[in-house]
């Protein structure tokens, strides 16, 4: 009877190891499994770069960078310079141009803007569109391509035989395809083939339809700043007087939902067909050659999904 009994018991010990034993290996397989799956679907899932710029502009120029949707910046961007007369000095400088502007992700991909500048009085607006993105780890995109389009009016006083006095001919337009790529965590940089009509022509020998090429660069020096510059080429130039290609050099500082961007450039108007073929001064130390330049950014985030 002792040794039936003590069968049995190892009969029902054997058979719930047996259960246990089977229990685990089909958990550790079907955790396999689920691993498995797991790391195929991240494969098959795309990453893309973030923050190739970390703003929508870089300094004067127009970056690859749209904003989230439902984000709300408000700008106010100004240039100071003093002009080479004598006794021209005021208490800090001769001349202010200031441009206040909106700017809002309607999605994710698309921006649109709009903004006024004092000294040119000069109104425009934007559509910016993010194409596509580049990819990580040598997936998708190589690169990350955005469509600009931008339309401005020049609301200043001209002389009574100036041509365009009639609204229609104030207005002009800049079309580019900004194309960036993100090399480093720390490097980006940009190429902008661009096209520029503008509305008024003052001398006849004065081309109408610009064709230009911008050049930018960003590297992080660590934290929230980085170094920035850009450079503008006009293949066919305003002939009636000198222009030189706009150039700038800056500081960019993001402060928790606030960008300050310091530069220095020979641009003074801050809307692409003012500022990419209409800069009258090359870039040197000379008055008014040398600008200062201030960008101050706010963002808001107006939906709560946003808000940090």
């Amino acid at each position: 009877m002792l040794i039936s009994s003590l069968n049995m018991k190892l009969m029902k010990n054997r058979t719930i190891f047996y259960l246990m034993s089977f229990m685990l290996i089909s958990n550790l397989i079907g955790g396999q499994e689920l691993l498995d799956i797991l790391e195929k679907e991240q494969k098959d899932t795309l990453m893309f770069t973030e923050a190739t710029f970390k703003y929508s502009r870089i300094t004067f120029g127009q970056s690859v960078q749209t904003r989230k949707n439902g984000t709300l910046d408000v700008k106010m961007s100004n240039r100071f310079w003093n002009t080479p007369a004598e006794r021209s000095q005021s208490f800090f400088v001769d001349r202010i141009n200031t441009r206040f502007a909106l700017e809002y992700g309607l999605s994710d991909r698309l921006l649109i803007g709009a903004g006024l500048s004092t000294f040119d009085e000069r109104f425009d607006g934007f559509l910016k569109y993010k194409l596509l993105k580049q990819g990580l780890k040598g997936n998708g995109s190589p690169v990350t391509i955005s469509l600009f389009q931008n339309l401005s009016y020049f609301d200043d006083m001209l002389p009574y035989s100036s041509p365009g006095t009639m609204a229609s001919s104030r207005f002009s337009f800049t079309s580019q395809i900004l194309i960036a790529k993100k090399i480093t965590s720390d490097f980006s940089l940009q190429v902008s083939p661009t096209f520029i009509h503008r509305g008024l022509v003052f001398n006849e020998n004065d081309p109408q339809n610009h064709f230009s090429i911008g050049f930018a660069g960003r590297y992080k020096l660590g934290g929230h700043v980085s170094f920035v510059s850009e450079y503008y080429y006009v293949a066919n130039p305003i002939e009636s007087f000198d222009t030189y290609g706009p150039f700038s050099i800056g500081i960019n500082w993001e402060v928790s939902d606030t960008m300050l961007q310091f530069m220095l450039t020979n641009a003074v108007s801050m809307v692409e067909d003012a500022f990419i073929t209409q800069t009258r001064n090359n870039f040197n130390f000379k008055n008014p050659n040398l600008n200062v330049g201030f960008n101050f950014v706010y963002t808001f985030h107006l939906k709560n999904r946003l808000k940090r």
